[in-house]
């Protein structure tokens, strides 16, 4: 019984860390420079630099870029959900080689069962956020290939257009971020296997891995460091105007 309880929860604190961490960092992203805000700041600029572009095949190849990472990543979760898939069929061995393992918890047969689908539901998860993510950067080649040309970058309307443009780059990377979140959650799934004291530990290490990389890594200080000398150079050549600065960010 008391395993039972255990294992409860553990599985309790793995959802509240998973979910509770997604919303905490949503809030807190409003008000403190990490590296969803920064980076939406950088998209807004890059945006801004499109429609001012004749030839835009240098923005073509960094799309085809990013949209070929996200694909390695979903075809990469189809091959492992297979794997998780398989071992259902292969319960009796995965038991045997946990038991192999010195302190790991002899589970019940349904209870290894649960684990696994746990782990499938997982990476169903992440394959649809890394699909919805590329399908989301296909919308921003369509709308890169509709913008007009303003070469002056005055244009109040086109600049609209640019902030949406930013916009929909920036929920395609956000549901890639979930995606990749998705990854690090299974690794302290993968420790449930062998005890449930491992699953929280593992599990409160992803958060705080997840929090440090993206509030206190030196990658978010300097990307906000550029985003200001990028916030002074816009200023300086496309001044904003009194209706369009109220919506700025």
């Amino acid at each position: 019984m008391f395993i039972s309880i255990l294992n409860i929860i553990a599985l309790m604190c793995f959802l509240i860390c998973w979910f509770g961490y997604t919303i905490f960092a949503k809030r807190k992203a409003k008000d403190t420079n990490c590296i969803a805000k920064c980076m939406h700041q950088h998209r807004i600029h890059w945006m801004y630099e499109v429609i001012t572009r004749d030839i835009r095949v240098g923005e073509a190849a960094l799309l085809a870029n990013l949209e070929r990472n996200i694909a390695f990543f979903a075809s990469s979760t189809l091959l492992v959900l297979a794997g998780v898939l398989t071992l259902f069929a292969q319960v009796e061995k995965l038991e045997s080689v946990i038991q192999s393992i010195p302190y790991a918890e002899l589970s019940p047969h349904s209870v290894v069962q649960f684990k696994l689908g746990l782990l499938a539901f997982i990476f169903v998860l992440a394959f649809f956020q890394f699909t919805w993510s590329m399908r989301q950067y296909g919308f921003i080649n369509v709308m890169i290939g509709a913008a007009p040309i303003d070469e002056s970058g005055n244009n109040e309307n086109l600049r609209r257009y640019a902030k949406q443009m930013a916009i929909v780059q920036d929920q395609a990377a956000h549901s890639y971020n979930y995606g990749l979140r998705s990854y690090y959650f299974s690794m302290a799934a993968i420790c449930w296997f062998f005890h449930p004291l491992l699953f929280i530990f593992a599990s409160l290490f992803v958060v705080y891995t997840l929090y440090i990389r993206e509030f206190k890594s030196k990658s978010v200080k300097a990307i906000t460091a550029g985003q200001e000398f990028l916030d002074i150079e816009r200023n300086t050549r496309f001044p904003p105007t009194d209706t369009l600065s109220k919506d700025e960010p």
